[in-house]
C-alpha cells in the first residue's frame, strides 16, 4: 500500500536555541522540537532522565485513603487478595504489590482471572472466593475502574476494595470502592496520566515501601513497555532506569526468563521487551493461566524458576502456531468477503478462534489493510472480540455508540475488547460501519510515515548514529527517529536475505552506505545500479561480525521524480 510521507517542519530558531544551550548536535535539537520539547530545562531532563524528577505520589486522588487502609491491614494482621489482569502489565503490577505488602508483614494471596473461562476483570465469584479464604481487603490492579456491580457485590460481603487502574472511567462513573488510584478519574491532581498500572503500583511502593523501589524497577520497565504506554515524562524516567535494572536483576524468575531466551547479560531495549520477553509473559495468559508467569516471578527456587520459564517458552511456541493459523484464516475471509471500497471497518467472526490471539490477529489485519479491525470468536452463541484502530478513529467512542447491541465493552482510542451475542454481530457490523462512514474520511485510510528530518545522506555516519542514541529508550510516544533523503543513487543490485529482507548499497560521497529493509522484498524491482530513489529510513548501527558502521534501516522507498 502506498504510504503518505508527512515531513515535520523544521524550526531553525528553536533548533539553534536548544543546540547552543545544551551543546548537542543540531539534528538532536530538531528531534527534541519535533517531540514538542522546546524549553531548555525540559530538554535537559529528557536527555538525562533522573528518578529525582518523579512526581509526588501523594498527589493522586485517594492515595492517602489507599495507604491508610493498607496500613490498617498490616496493623490488624488482615489477609489481602491482589486481583490482577492476565497481561504483562497486570502480572508485573501484581509482583510489585506482592513485594510491597509482604515487606509490611501482610498475608497476601493472588487471583488472576482465566482469559477463556473468566474473561477480563473482576467477576462476582471473587467475593465468595475471598470470603472463603478469610480476605478482608481486595486490591485490584490493571482492572476494576468500570466494575460497578462487582465492587458492590464484594463490599456486600464485608470486604473492602481498593482499585488501582489506568483505564478510562466509563462516562465519569466510578465504583463505590474504599479508594481508587487512577490518574484518569475526574478531580485527580496528578500531573501525568499515562502511567501503566505497573507505574501506579510503583507509586504506591514509593509511599509504603520506598526501600524496595529500586529493586522493582525491572518490572516497571517490563510492564510499561509491554503495555505500550508512551515513553515520556515519568514513563521515560522509570523505563530508562528499569532497563538497566533488568541487567542486574536479583529476581530469580526474571533471570531464568533471560536465560531461557538467551538474553542474559545482553543489553535490554524496549524492542526486546516488546518482541522477546513480553510475548512469553503474555503467552501464559493467552494459552492457559497467567498464574504461571506470576509464579515464575514470585519463585525463590532457581530450578523451579527455570522450569516455569521453559513452560512460558512452550506456551509461546503454541501461541505462535495458533496465531499464524488464525491470521491466515482471517486474511482469507477478508480477501473473499470484504469489499474494501465499501467497508471501512473490518468485522470478522468465526466459531472457535482462540480468544488468546484475537488481539494479535486484529493488529495484523489493521497493519495490512489499514482499516480498524474487530475480530470475534464465537462459542455457544456468544462472541468475544478484540479491536484495533488507526489514527483518526477512536474505537472506544465508536463502541459507545453501538452499546445497544453489545453485552460489554471497554478500552481506549486505539484498542478495545467487547462481548456480543452472536445474533447481534451482523447489526453491529452495519452499525459501526455506518459510524465510520460519517466520521472516517477516505484520506485517513492511507497509512502515513511521520518523518523527523529530510537530510542529505552524506550526513549519515557512525557519529550521527551514536548521537541519535541519546534519545533512547525508543517506543510509544518517543518513536525511533525517521529521516528521508531524496535522489539517492543505487550502487548495487538487491540482495534478498532470509524472511524477505532486502539489502543494497547507495552512494554516499565516495563511501557507499548499506540499506536494509526487513520484510521489504517487494521493493526489489525498484533497485538497480544507477537508479535514483527517495528513501525514508531509521539510522542504525551495523556491528554484525565487524567494526560498527552506520546503516540505513528502510521504512519506505519511492522512485525519485
Amino acid at each position: 500500500m502506498q504510504k503518505e510521507w508527512v515531513i515535520k517542519l523544521p524550526h531553525p530558531r528553536n533548533q539553534i536555541l536548544l543546540a547552543d544551550a545544551l551543546n548537542v548536535h543540531p539534528i538532536i535539537a530538531q528531534l527534541l522540537v519535533n517531540r514538542s520539547i522546546q524549553e531548555v530545562g525540559t530538554a535537559r531532563d529528557f536527555l538525562a532522565p533522573s528518578l529525582t524528577l518523579l512526581h509526588d505520589p501523594m498527589r493522586f486522588k485517594d492515595m492517602a485513603k489507599a495507604v491508610d487502609r493498607i496500613r490498617q491491614a498490616a496493623s490488624e494482621k488482615q489477609k489481602v487478595l491482589i486481583f490482577g489482569d492476565y497481561d504483562v502489565d497486570g502480572v508485573t503490577s501484581s509482583v510489585i504489590l506482592n513485594k510491597v505488602l509482604k515487606s509490611m508483614g501482610i498475608d497476601v494471596v493472588h487471583h488472576i482471572p482465566h482469559r477463556m473461562t473468566d474473561g477480563y476483570g473482576l467477576n462476582h465469584d471473587i467475593a465468595d472466593v475471598a470470603r472463603e479464604q478469610g480476605v478482608a481487603l481486595i486490591i485490584t490492579i490493571d482492572c476494576g475502574v468500570t466494575a460497578f456491580d462487582e465492587v458492590e457485590t464484594i463490599r456486600s460481603q464485608g470486604i473492602d476494595v481498593i482499585v488501582i487502574d489506568h483505564h478510562e472511567p466509563s462516562e465519569g462513573r466510578l465504583p463505590d470502592a474504599t479508594a481508587i488510584i487512577d490518574p484518569k478519574q475526574a478531580d485527580c491532581d496528578y500531573p501525568f496520566n499515562e502511567l501503566a498500572s505497573v507505574g501506579l503500583a510503583y507509586k504506591l511502593a514509593q509511599v509504603l515501601a520506598p526501600e524496595i523501589c529500586d529493586e522493582v524497577l525491572d518490572f516497571v520497565a517490563l510492564g510499561t513497555v509491554a503495555d505500550v504506554a508512551p515513553l515520556v515524562d515519568e514513563n521515560r524516567i522509570l523505563v530508562k532506569a528499569g532497563l538497566k535494572q533488568i541487567l542486574k536483576t536479583r529476581n530469580k524468575g526474571l533471570r531464568a526468563l533471560l536465560q531461557a531466551t538467551k538474553m542474559k547479560r545482553k543489553p535490554i531495549t524496549p524492542f526486546h521487551i516488546g518482541f522477546v520477553l513480553g510475548p512469553r509473559i503474555n503467552a501464559a495468559g493467552r494459552m492457559d493461566s497467567a498464574l504461571t508467569a506470576l509464579n515464575l516471578f514470585l519463585s525463590d527456587d532457581e530450578r523451579e524458576a527455570y522450569s516455569l520459564a521453559m513452560e512460558l517458552e512452550s506456551y509461546n511456541y503454541d501461541r505462535q502456531k495458533m496465531q499464524n493459523n488464525t491470521i491466515s484464516e482471517a486474511m482469507e475471509i477478508v480477501e473473499a468477503q470484504i469489499q474494501q471500497t465499501d467497508s471501512k471497518i473490518i468485522v470478522l467472526n468465526k466459531e472457535g478462534w482462540h480468544k488468546g490471539v484475537l488481539g494479535i490477529v486484529a493488529s495484523r489485519l489493521t497493519d495490512k489493510y489499514y482499516r480498524p479491525s474487530v475480530v470475534i470468536s464465537t462459542e455457544n452463541g456468544v462472541g468475544t472480540a478484540s479491536c484495533r484502530s488507526i489514527d483518526g478513529f477512536h474505537i472506544q467512542q465508536a463502541l459507545e455508540q453501538c452499546q445497544e447491541v453489545l453485552e460489554n465493552f471497554g478500552g481506549h482510542e486505539g484498542a478495545a475488547g467487547l462481548t456480543i451475542q452472536e445474533n447481534q454481530i451482523d447489526p453491529f457490523r452495519k452499525m459501526i460501519n455506518d459510524i465510520a462512514q460519517s466520521t472516517l474520511e477516505i484520506r485517513k485510510l492511507t497509512p502515513k510515515i511521520y518523518i523527523d528530518c529530510e537530510i542529505p545522506v552524506n550526513q549519515v555516519d557512525l557519529s550521527l548514529a551514536n548521537t541519535v542514541e541519546q534519545l533512547q529508550p525508543f517506543g510509544e510516544g518517543n518513536a525511533v527517529p525517521v529521516f528521508c533523503s531524496r535522489r539517492l543513487v543505487v550502487k548495487s543490485y538487491p540482495q534478498i536475505l532470509g524472511k524477505g529482507t532486502l539489502k543494497f548499497w547507495v552512494e554516499r560521497d565516495d563511501q557507499p552506505i548499506s540499506a536494509i529493509g526487513f520484510g521489504m522484498e517487494r521493493f526489489a524491482d525498484m533497485i538497480s545500479p544507477g537508479r535514483q530513489i527517495d528513501m525514508a529510513y531509521e539510522i542504525s548501527i551495523d556491528d554484525w561480525n565487524k567494526a560498527p558502521e552506520a546503516q540505513l534501516r528502510i521504512k519506505d522507498i519511492k522512485s525519485s521524480t
